[in-house]
């Protein structure tokens, strides 16, 4: 049994597989997600599991560059937004502010899309990996 990290055998093995550039979605549960993107339904109910939850582990296992979130998140989920924007502060990320169409777009073109019990309104998030070195 594996000992350390995401335990999650699908979600495992989407991020092993990112290169430099390619994205993923953390999504709460009311997301649309496009019928040919790959789906990862981690949602067992409302709220379970949260977006942090699973943000926090895929976050200690890959490096990002890029955040995109929704411009809509400022005003109807100002929580997340400060969240999202601290954490790419403190990462050297860059924070890409979109509309939640655009947003919902983009999920088109992400590896994955990661879908949480998050209830709250606008907690979405691309993630596109960087490098390490």
């Amino acid at each position: 049994m594996k000992k350390i990290g995401l335990l999650n055998s699908e979600l495992s093995y989407e991020i092993s597989k990112l290169g430099h550039g390619d994205s993923i979605c953390i999504a709460d549960c009311g997301l649309p997600i496009p019928e040919d993107t790959k789906r990862i339904d981690l949602s067992v109910s409302l709220g379970i599991p949260s977006f942090n939850d699973v943000f926090w582990a895929v976050d200690s296992e890959t490096k990002f560059e890029t955040a995109y979130v929704a411009k809509e998140a400022i005003t109807h989920n100002k929580e997340f937004f400060d969240f999202m924007d601290n954490w790419c502060r403190e990462n050297d990320v860059e924070l890409v502010i979109l509309t939640h169409s655009l947003l919902k777009e983009r999920t088109r073109n992400c590896k994955a899309v990661i879908r949480t019990g998050e209830c709250l309104p606008y907690c979405n998030v691309i993630l596109e990996s960087g490098v390490i070195f």
